[in-house]
């Protein structure tokens, strides 16, 4: 193929080729042209210019197919227009010659053909270049038309329409012949034709004025002709034609003179009337009213309807949103008179009727749903209100005729229904799509929306009684604030009225249909009302036989009311379900005698009522058992199982009742029937198997003696048939944007399709889309279908021999049928039969012996070979069915066969097909195919199939057959590859375009081909790459196809080449495709398009963006004006369809896309997508609706800010979106959300003002949130206070992220503000209205949040400003203490426990805050004052915004306090496990009620923690001291002291003690905490663990409720346990921390008991013997600790488990291990050394609460741990600080060993011991790591050597060969090469030294003192380097200083003369120390300190040296002068520098 790639045809390679290989090559050369001639220079082409033209024209001749004829004559118009024209004339001659050529046969085809693709081609590309040749070529084309067969018509057509586009206006010679020519198309029988003749006459009309003025009309008529026995495609293309050129007449200005004489404008009212003719009357013309029309018997067909109704959407699109806007009222009258009494015939019958309203309801919400935006959708909806109230009027004035008669039979009444029900459909419609932003439209009374839909709830017709119930339900849907207030307004109506058989039954529709809404609605209603409407309904069905005029309607509504509270779910229901289950048991007779008592009673009214009751409660038992399943226990499935035997009894007498009471039984008894079916198919069939024989007869019968005549197939099949077969059915079965009013033509001509009348149940029931109207089908209808559903589950219940009988008895009765008859009974068995296998494979049940398969396959076998396609898709899926529920290979191949043979044999249509698909299907279920041999004989027969051009049917379903073989192949399917290939590419380079079935399937089974194939196409070698352009070849082939469903297909397959082979796919042409095709007007395109880019844009969504841009750019045609991809690229395109998109599967799509481009590209292009957002947000931002701002006299200075936020930018510039929808807009506010995120995770300058200056300076391109930060406040409160609820949700989650993003930025330009604090006007101003009384509570807990998060922040530091949000807290909290008695009765109860506990937490979180700033500030007070006192003002200044804070708070804390205490006591209560439940009280918890306990449980989880924590710190605060003076009467409805938890009001004591009071508030948060901590779930929220850790913490940080853990061991070690598991589970550092400070705490408290009780103790013994006491601590006498019951225990399992999981190596089981290497040191994280550090705390402080006894045992283990980290972590670190851990446990170390066990006599032998082997073992630490020295840090042995010499007990160290070893290390320290390391040295030894003990010190000073001495007199020879050095000397100097003030007094004289030379040796002479080092200077100085202290302090000594040495003396002399001269400049720089003392202190003193 790659020879294919040049400019000229490579010929050579060509006639190598077989033949079909040379159309591919052919074709791929053409291909490559195609993108080759318009990059080539002009001279290049004009050189090859003569050959190419050869080339190109001798395709012509070689019968091209129809992709390569458009291919070849697109290169030639190409070329032509870049190259030279003189050679074109004879290139149209040549095809005008081979178009008149006489040669008719069908080889010569394709070249004809071919040659008029070309001139059409040429035409449009050159236009009015050819100037006059084009009369000639267009009347020969015309006369070539006259015996053209269908494929020449179509081409004829499209080539015209080419002409007329390329001339324009040159052509008007030819208009009129091109004309009339396309006239007769266009009613061609060839459906193709029509749609091209359309097309033709489209662009016809924008140059022949004639169409749209002297023949409108009779083009008019011509397209309503065409609509007759039309499809779906050819209904589009007209429609477009037709309503374009109405647009075009209505809009056209006046023309040019000559055609002035005859031209009239036309006027809105004429085109409307045109358009309305076709409608009513049909394609019968004006004038010629037909005989059938003056009889009054012909209706209109539908598909002119249809097709009409596609017209009037076109035209009002064409006329655009503006237009319609400004003729709304006109057209809404028009629209609406369509379904009017004025024209009785097109609302005849009922179906007629139905069919008309679906119209009108369509061309409203493709309209005014689709076009409006929400300004303008609610001026529509105030219109249709003004209908609504001039056709009640109507009503009215004929109802209060007094004349009954005449009041029965006033047309008007009947008339005016359809009108009204249209009306009122589109106006729930409208008010569902505005949700919340309708809410204006509701307030405002001129209109009187509810008022209207109320009013005609009494309307005569039940039809508009149902629809103005329905649209209540869309506004309660979209306004859940309104759905209590008109519940109360219908009941009470109900109550009122209920003599009034409208009323009764239009309110209980009304009630019925708004609780159906409840569960759209999150917020809910109160529970009360459950209890209301039970009652009502009670109420109506008792009082029903009281009046025999409406009784029927009273039963009906009862039953329906129930039904419909089934919906509100089991909280609900249980409440009612005993009076519910009593009223069931009554309507049935309890024995089959009182049935037989009440057949011979009562008359046909009688039984009606009866009937009409029963199926009533039937229906509100299914409802119960599909709403309420967790009700369903055994005890009331035995009490609903009753009645059931006696409801069947009654339906098999059901026909000889309606035998003898005549017809008007007829519908009730059908829908009992359907109803009962239906309850029995939802129970378990457990249940009623006694009624089995019964039940299965009366379904027999039902299908095989159906009482209608109607074929149902639409609605049996397409459920039973798999979605890919029903592709095959053309696109009438597949999801189109006009699937709503094309579904009636599926139906056959006597069904219209559903309604809601049929069936006034279905109104509660949940839609499938939302706001589209349940649809029930007529009762002759439901009652077969809910027949066969049921069968199906019963047939998978009998026994098998039961199952025979069936089976033949079905069997028989299709055979006695006879002709349509007997498809309608096949169908229903089939469905039935399908139905049954579906269960019986899903419960893995058997089918039964060989007598029942046979009778099933004949079943099977004989539908697969009827004439319905749909029936025959059906059985192919029965028979697959079949194959997997016998799971027999014997029986499966024995199906193959059968389907082999016949395919062999059989020349009709039908069999082929149907044998086709069965081989395609049977392996579906059965895990694919898996016999070679089977697949080649599939593959053979479907090959021959598929080439049969005789029968284009049989084509599409053998390839589709094909497809689903491919598939089930799986990798079996490999060799056949190729062939396949080369087979699906000569079909779509060869079949006909007009044969798009055929097209589909092939593109099907490319589809499967390259998912075959797979991964592999990635490969290079040569087949591998062959097969790829092969697949590239088809795909390139389709995507040229004209049918929009083939492109689809082209689309996917290019998607999945592109998943497995993404280098080779072209992604700049794949994505123009996408771009091209983004509006299209196919459902399924656009599907395809957006599934595509979502998978394109994962991978790479930068490149597919630009290309889209770049494609616009390019593009010299005219880009597809819906798509606006120049200003605001792909992604604004994308947020435009999602706006316009009305499938909600596609709209899912589009979000996913836009959020994987906004993933991977937002930080890159920030500014861009923050513009679209801010362009959504802004383009619907009418700031004068924003919440009017209550004004109080503090609120005026906000109310000013307010003001200035909302004053706009006014520009009147050009929006991208213009009125985007509420739902698009809330996107876009989530989109702003995920771009904060984004930029989190890319780098800190996005929050970090001036670091992102700084780089934005450096490149201008970069681009950083931060600088944005005006734009995401603007947007988060454009969002906050729009009219919409989920806008406000989003906008004020938004605020939120901001808030916590952003609070900690500081402002460059005002050192110590933040950058936020700018805003605080425009946060003010968001949240204030979010606290108005009549916001939603959702919407008031989000702001509570924001509130907390805007003040806990700090970013405003003022109190004044700060006041303001407080005072929205303050208001809320007043709000809170009214209780939950004085909640709003709008929504359920729960919602108010969300309000009041968001309101909680909010103070809550403010409180922490408040108080964590001012635990922050003492201490820094306190640092401040240890530091000095210059920072005392800086420090005045933070205290005053931090205790202002907690001042804030603190006028409310005594009721905040209590609040918080009863809500923690209410989630104690609810975390209590079920058993519990009868504990519970029994009217619920201080702020949730009894009954909406479980609606309450999410929103406690959520605050809880912080409440926790807060109460904490309050309790903490007042240090347990405090109890309330009003604890016993508390200011809440209820009493909330914890006491009141589980006892009445009886047993209750009057007050309690404080010390009670404290008690259970402790034992309240310990227990709430445990709870929690014992088991958080794994989705527990990090937060809620830390503040729960945090409380706990703050609990124990008090003596009173430490006094209660340490006295309570249990307690203590269960807590420990608790925080132990914790830290096993929860990885966070943050966590274990904390719970490692509780363990501290617990600890601690244990340890003041022990002393306590010791003290106490001494106290009582008094003078007895010390011997007696008893001991205390854990370990007694014996030392022994007991796991689970020991707190010593559990903290020692605790800590080893932190340090082992730190440092592995501490394991001993580890060590041993080839996986720990020894001596390998691992550095911890800074968390991991934190942790370390905290155990080793805890651990030093074990030993003080154990015993003496106890204190051995657990000793060695600590040691252990505690040398063991110092060992693992001492590593020298480069001038580095000591690390965290060896600090820790050197510190523990200290702690350890002066604990004073160790001096305990009882245990004292036992710790000298101890101590001395962990000496030991410290001192082998050197030893051990031989040659790895280098990296042990000595300083911190020997730190921890001198520890154990300073702190322990002599005799623990003074043993000889211990002191000799330590003496031994310090000798080798001292000599140590590093100087800090000296440094160190000399500090430890001086502390060593000056050791009380002399045993302890003289050793050391004795084998030391001598080589110190040593060192320092060699320092005159080496002076210090650096100041390290000259530290180590200064450190060396000081131990000799100590050591000489120690020494006795006959010693030091010896010593002092050897310290003086040393010094004096350090002193320089004048001219030395001008030019000495630093370091030199320093000691001079020192030295010089140092003498001046000694000589005074030892004179005799310093006297005898002296005169001994004169040097010395001389040197001292000049020193002391030097010194006494400079000491003036020296007191100056002393008082710069105070306190820089020249020594450094060692960092952590550990001694």
């Amino acid at each position: 193929m790659e020879l294919a790639h040049s400019l000229l045809l490579n010929e050579e390679a060509y006639n190598q080729l077989g033949e079909f290989q040379k159309a591919e090559f052919i074709f791929e050369w053409l291909q490559f042209l195609e993108k080759l001639l318009p990059v080539t220079s002009r001279a290049d082409i004009r050189e090859n210019q003569k050959k190419l033209v050869e080339q190109l024209t001798s395709l012509l001749n070689n019968s091209p197919g129809p992709p390569t004829r458009r291919l070849v004559a697109k290169n030639l118009a190409v070329l032509y227009s870049t190259g030279d024209t003189f050679s074109v004339y004879q290139t149209i001659d040549k095809c005008n010659e081979l178009i008149r050529s006489k040669d008719d046969s069908p080889s010569y085809l394709p070249t004809k053909l071919a040659a008029v693709v070309c001139l059409g081609y040429l035409y449009k590309k050159l236009g009015r270049i050819l100037g006059n040749s084009f009369t000639d070529t267009v009347g020969n084309v015309l006369k070539a038309m006259k015996n053209a067969e269908s494929q020449g018509r179509y081409e004829i057509m499209l080539s015209l329409q080419n002409i007329l586009k390329g001339l324009g206006a040159a052509a008007i010679p030819c208009h009129r012949d091109i004309y009339k020519a396309a006239r007769s198309c266009l009613t061609d029988r060839s459906m193709a034709v029509r749609c091209a003749a359309a097309k033709c006459l489209l662009e016809l009309q924008t140059e022949a004025v004639f169409m749209w003025s002297t023949d409108l009309d009779s083009v008019v008529t011509l397209c309503f002709k065409s609509f007759e026995g039309s499809n779906y495609d050819v209904r589009l293309a007209v429609s477009k034609l037709l309503g374009t050129v109405l647009a075009r007449a209505l809009t056209s200005k006046q023309p040019t003179a000559s055609t002035r004489h005859n031209f009239r404008r036309i006027s809105l009212e004429e085109v409307m009337e045109l358009l309305g003719t076709g409608f009513l009357r049909g394609s019968c013309g004006f004038l010629r009213a037909s005989g059938d029309m003056l009889k009054g018997t012909s209706s209109v067909s539908r598909d002119v309807r249809v097709g009409v109704t596609q017209a009037y959407v076109v035209f009002v699109s064409t006329l655009g949103a503006q237009w319609l806007e400004r003729n709304f009222s006109a057209f809404l009258s028009h629209i609406l008179d369509l379904v009017s009494q004025s024209h009785p015939k097109a609302i005849q019958s009922q179906m007629d009727a139905i069919g008309c309203r679906r119209c009108v309801s369509f061309i409203l919400r493709a309209t005014v749903g689709g076009l409006l935006g929400e300004k303008a959708q609610i001026a529509a909806a105030k219109e249709i209100c003004q209908a609504i109230w001039k056709l009640k009027k109507v009503v009215d004035a004929a109802m209060s005729d007094s004349n009954l008669e005449t009041r029965i039979s006033t047309t008007d009444v009947t008339a005016s229904q359809h009108v009204l029900v249209c009306a009122l459909q589109e106006l729930g419609s409208l008010i569902y799509g505005l949700g919340t932003t309708a809410a204006p439209l509701l307030q405002d009374s001129s209109t009187g929306v509810l008022e209207a839909v109320i009013s005609v709830i009494l309307h005569p017709s039940v039809s508009v009684r149902l629809t103005a119930a329905w649209c209540l339900r869309c506004i309660a849907v979209a306004l859940p604030s309104y759905v209590s207030l008109l519940l109360d307004r219908c009941i009470e109506r109900l109550s009122v009225l209920k003599s009034s058989p409208e009323a009764v039954t239009g309110y209980s529709f009304a009630v019925a249909a708004l609780l159906g809404a409840v569960k759209h609605c999150p917020l809910g209603i109160p529970h009360g009302k459950g209890k209301v409407i039970m009652a009502v309904a009670e109420d109506l069905l008792c009082s029903a036989s009281q009046n025999s005029r409406i009784s029927l309607q009273r039963t009906q509504a009862g039953w329906l009311l129930i039904a419909a509270l089934m919906t509100l779910g089991p909280a609900v229901v249980q409440h009612h379900l005993p009076r519910m289950l009593l009223l069931w048991k009554c309507i049935f007779p309890s024995s089959p005698k009182d049935l037989e008592t009440e057949k011979t009673r009562g008359d046909s009214f009688t039984w009606q009522v009866t009937l009409e009751g029963r199926a009533g409660a039937l229906c509100a038992i299914k409802s119960f058992v599909s709403h309420c399943a967790g009700l369903l226990t055994d005890e009331v499935v035995q009490r609903l199982l009753p009645p059931l035997p006696s409801a069947v009894d009654l339906l098999t007498q059901l026909s000889s009742i309606y035998k003898s009471y005549g017809n008007s039984l007829k519908t009730p008894s059908t829908v009992y029937r359907h109803k009962l079916y239906e309850l029995l198919a939802a129970l378990p069939p457990k249940t009623y198997e006694g009624s089995f024989c019964a039940v299965l007869k009366e379904l027999v019968t039902d299908l095989t003696v159906p009482d209608s005549q109607i074929d149902a197939s639409t609605f049996l099949l397409p459920p039973l048939c798999h979605e890919n077969d029903l592709l095959l059915l053309g696109p009438l079965l597949q999801e189109t944007d006009h699937r709503f009013i094309e579904e009636q033509l599926l139906l056959g001509n006597n069904i219209a399709g559903g309604s809601l009348e049929y069936d006034p149940f279905s109104i509660y029931e949940k839609v499938v889309k939302g706001d589209s109207v349940p649809k029930p089908l007529p009762p002759v209808l439901s009652v077969i279908s809910a027949a066969t559903r049921l069968f199906g589950v019963m047939f998978s219940h009998v026994a098998e021999s039961h199952r025979l009988q069936v089976l033949e008895q079905l069997l028989n009765s299709i055979k006695q049928t006879k002709g349509s008859r007997q498809q309608i009974v096949q169908l229903n068995v089939v469905s039935a039969f399908s139905t049954s296998l579906k269960h019986l494979a899903n419960c893995k049940g058997n089918l039964g012996p060989e007598e029942v398969r046979r009778s099933a396959l004949t079943l099977v076998m004989g539908a697969l070979e009827s004439n319905s396609p749909l029936l025959r898709c059906a059985a192919a899926e029965c028979l697959a069915r079949l194959a997997q529920v016998v799971s027999d290979s014997a029986f499966t191949a024995g199906l193959a066969q059968v389907s082999f043979d016949k395919l062999k044999s059989a020349r009709d249509v039908v069999s082929r097909t149907g044998h086709s698909l069965a081989l395609g299907c049977l392996y579906r279920y059965l895990g694919g195919i898996g016999s070679t041999q089977h697949l080649n004989a599939c593959v053979g027969i479907l090959y021959t199939l598929s080439q049969d051009s005789t029968s284009p049917d049989v084509q599409a379903w053998a390839l589709h057959s094909l497809s689903l073989v491919v598939d089930l192949a799986g990798p079996l399917y490999h060799v056949h590859v190729e062939p396949t290939l080369s087979l699906v590419l000569m079909l779509l380079l060869t079949v006909p375009p007009a044969h798009t079935e055929v097209h589909q399937s092939l593109g099907r089974c490319l589809n499967a081909l390259i998912t075959t194939l797979g991964p592999e196409l990635q490969g290079s070698s040569m087949t591998v790459s062959a097969l790829r352009t092969s697949c590239l070849l088809g795909c390139a082939v389709m995507q040229d196809n004209p049918d929009c469903l083939v492109q689809a297909q082209a689309i996917s397959c290019l998607q999945q080449l592109h998943m497995f082979a993404p280098r080779h796919v072209n992604l700049s042409s794949l994505v123009s495709c996408l771009c091209v095709n983004l509006c299209s007007s196919y459902l399924l395109l656009r599907r395809a398009v957006v599934a595509c880019l979502r998978q394109l844009v994962q991978r790479e969504a930068a490149e597919v963006s630009e290309y889209a841009v770049a494609l616009v750019k390019e593009s010299r045609e005219d880009f597809t004006p819906d798509v606006n991809i120049r200003e605001i690229g792909l992604e604004g395109a994308l947020l435009g369809l999602l706006d316009k998109e009305l499938d909600q599967r596609l709209c899912q799509d589009v979000k996913e896309t836009l959020t994987h481009m906004l993933t991977s590209m937002a930080v890159e292009k920030l500014s861009f997508w923050l513009k679209l957002c801010k362009d959504v947000l802004a383009a619907s931002a009418d700031f004068n609706t924003v919440a009017s701002l209550d004004t109080t006299q503090e609120e005026e200075t906000a109310k000013a800010d307010d003001a200035s936020v909302l004053t706009t930018d006014s520009d009147e510039r050009f929006h991208p979106f213009s009125n985007p929808r509420w739902p698009t807009r809330v996107f876009a506010a989530e989109c702003v959300c995920k771009i904060i995120s984004q930029c989190e995770n890319a780098g800190s300058a996005h929050f970090d003002i001036t670091l992102a200056q700084e780089r934005k300076q450096r490149d201008s391109r970069d681009d950083f949130l931060v600088l944005h930060l005006a734009d995401l406040i603007r947007m988060a409160f454009m969002a906050a206070t729009d009219h919409s609820d989920q806008l406000r949700l989003s906008g004020l989650q938004t605020l939120l992220i901001v808030v916590r993003k952003f609070a900690a930025v500081p402002e460059p330009e005002f050192p110590g503000h933040v950058i936020l604090e700018q805003y605080q006007a425009n946060v003010g101003a968001a949240l204030r209205p979010a606290f108005a009384p009549e916001t939603p509570p959702d919407v008031t807990a989000k702001a509570c949040q924001v509130c907390s998060a805007w003040i806990a922040s700090g970013v405003v530091s003022d109190l004044n400003d700060l006041r303001r949000v407080h005072q929205l807290l303050v208001s809320s909290l007043v709000k809170v203490q009214a209780g939950k008695e004085a909640q709003s009765q709008q929504y359920n109860e729960s919602t108010s426990t969300m309000e009041i506990l968001a309101v909680l937490k909010a103070w809550a979180e403010v409180y922490i805050v408040a108080v964590e700033k001012q635990k922050n500030q003492s201490d820094a007070h306190n640092h401040c004052l240890k530091t000095a006192n210059s920072a005392e003002e800086s420090y005045r200044d933070i205290t005053s915004s931090a205790s202002g804070l907690l001042d804030l708070v603190q006028t409310d804390l005594g009721t905040l306090s209590r609040l918080w205490l009863a809500a923690l006591q209410d989630f104690a209560l609810l975390t209590l496990p079920s058993e519990y439940a009868s504990q519970l009280p029994a009217e619920g918890g201080t702020f949730y009620t009894a009954e909406t306990i479980e609606n309450a449980r999410p929103h406690y989880y959520n605050s809880w923690a912080l409440i926790l924590y807060a109460t904490a710190l309050w309790l903490t605060s007042t240090g347990f001291i405090v109890a309330d003076p009003d604890e016993g009467v508390n200011n809440l409805s209820r009493p909330v002291t914890p006491t009141t938890m589980c006892q009445d009001s009886s047993t209750r004591p009057l007050v309690k003690s404080p010390e009670d009071v404290n008690t259970d508030r402790f034992h309240l948060i310990l227990g709430i905490s445990v709870e929690f901590l014992c088991s958080p779930r794994s989705d527990a929220a990090m937060e809620n663990i830390v503040a729960c850790l945090r409380a706990l913490q703050a609990l124990f940080d008090v003596p009173w409720p430490r006094s209660k853990i340490g006295g309570d061991q249990e307690l203590g070690v269960e807590l420990l346990n608790v925080l132990h598991r914790l830290i096993l589970t929860r990885e966070s550092p943050d966590i274990q921390l904390a719970a490692l400070e509780v363990v501290r705490l617990i600890l601690f408290a244990a340890q003041e008991h022990v002393k306590e009780k010791r003290r106490s103790a001494e106290v009582d013994d008094g003078a007895a013997e010390k011997e007696t006491l008893p001991e205390f601590g854990e370990g007694k006498d014996t030392g022994g600790l007991v796991p689970g019951k020991s707190l010593v225990f559990a903290t020692l399992e605790l800590c080893v488990c932190i340090l082992v999981r730190q440092l592995p190596q501490l394991n001993p089981k580890l060590t041993c291990s080839p996986a720990v290497q020894p001596g390998r040191h691992l550095l911890l994280s800074e968390d991991g050394s934190r942790l370390v550090a905290a155990a080793l705390v805890i651990l030093s402080d074990v030993p003080a609460i154990c015993s003496p006894e106890g204190s051995v045992s657990v000793l060695p283990t600590i040691l252990y741990l505690i040398i063991g980290v110092l060992k693992e972590t001492a590593v020298k670190l480069r001038d580095g600080p000591l690390p965290l851990t060896v600090a820790a446990s050197l510190q523990a170390l200290k702690g350890l060993l002066s604990s004073p066990m160790a001096r305990a006599e009882k245990s004292r032998t036992a710790w000298t011991d101890l101590l001395r082997s962990a000496l030991v073992t410290v001192l082998d630490c050197w030893d051990q790591v031989d040659g790895l020295l280098q990296d042990l840090d000595e300083v911190s042995l020997l730190t921890a050597v001198t520890v154990f010499v300073m702190s322990t007990s002599p005799e623990v160290t003074t043993v000889e060969c211990l002191q000799k070893r330590c003496i031994e290390k310090f000798k080798i320290t001292l000599d140590s090469k590093d100087p800090l390391v000296q440094c160190k040295c000399y500090q430890l030894l001086h502390s060593i030294f000056q050791h009380p003990n002399k045993t302890v010190s003289y050793p050391y000073i004795h084998s030391l003192a001598p080589s110190i001495v040593g060192k320092l007199q060699e320092i005159e020879k080496a002076k210090p380097e650096n100041a390290a050095e000259l530290q180590a000397v200064q450190e060396g100097i000081r131990v000799v200083t100590g050591l000489t003030a120690a020494a006795e007094e006959e010693h030091r004289a010896h010593l002092v003369a050897c310290l003086l030379p040393i010094l004096i040796s350090f002193l320089l002479d004048e001219n030395a120390l001008v030019s000495a080092t630093d370091s030199a200077k320093h000691l001079h100085e020192f030295a010089l300190q140092n003498l001046m202290q000694i000589g005074p302090q030892y004179s005799s000594v310093f006297k005898k040296l002296m005169a001994a040495s004169p040097t010395m003396k001389a040197r001292l002399e000049s020193a002391v002068k030097g010194n006494q001269e400079g000491i003036k400049v020296k007191t100056a720089k002393h008082a710069k520098n105070p306190g820089k003392s020249s020594s450094i202190q060692l960092k952590t003193n550990f001694l």
